[in-house]
C-alpha cells in the first residue's frame, strides 16, 4: 500500500508503507517536539499511511525538514538492508529531501 507525505498542496511524496514508516521512525527519536513525535508514532502504529506537514506548528515543520535534509539519506545508506533495490530506495529518499525545497521550505541547519 502506498503512503503519502504532503509537504504543501501540490507537493507530496509517496512511498511503500514500510519506507513511509521508516521515514517517520527516523524522526520520532530526533524531534524536540515530543507531542509531534507521539503523533508520528500514532500514524505508524495505526497504519494511517499519510502525513500532512502543515498539521504541525511552523517550528516543528522546520525541524522535520531540517532532520530530513541533514540526515535522512545518510541514515538510509547506513541503516536500510543491503538489497538489489537499495540504490533505488536511497534515490527515493533523496526525492523527499528535494521535495522539501520544491515546497519552499527555507534553508535549514543541522538541528543537532
Amino acid at each position: 500500500m502506498a503512503s503519502l507525505i504532503v509537504l504543501k498542496p501540490g507537493v507530496d511524496w509517496t512511498a511503500a508503507g514500510g519506507l513511509f514508516d521508516w521515514t517517520l521512525e527516523f524522526l520520532t527519536s530526533r524531534l524536540s517536539d515530543r507531542q509531534a513525535a507521539s503523533h508520528l508514532q500514532e500514524i505508524i502504529d495505526n497504519n494511517l499511511g499519510s502525513l500532512w506537514i502543515d498539521d504541525f506548528p511552523a517550528a516543528t515543520q522546520r525541524e522535520i525538514v531540517s532532520h530530513w535534509r541533514n540526515g535522512l539519506v545518510t541514515a538510509g545508506k547506513q541503516q536500510l538492508p543491503e538489497t538489489e533495490h537499495k540504490v533505488h530506495v536511497i534515490r527515493h529518499l533523496q526525492e523527499l529531501v528535494d521535495a522539501t525545497y520544491a515546497a519552499g521550505f527555507p534553508e535549514t541547519h543541522d538541528p543537532g
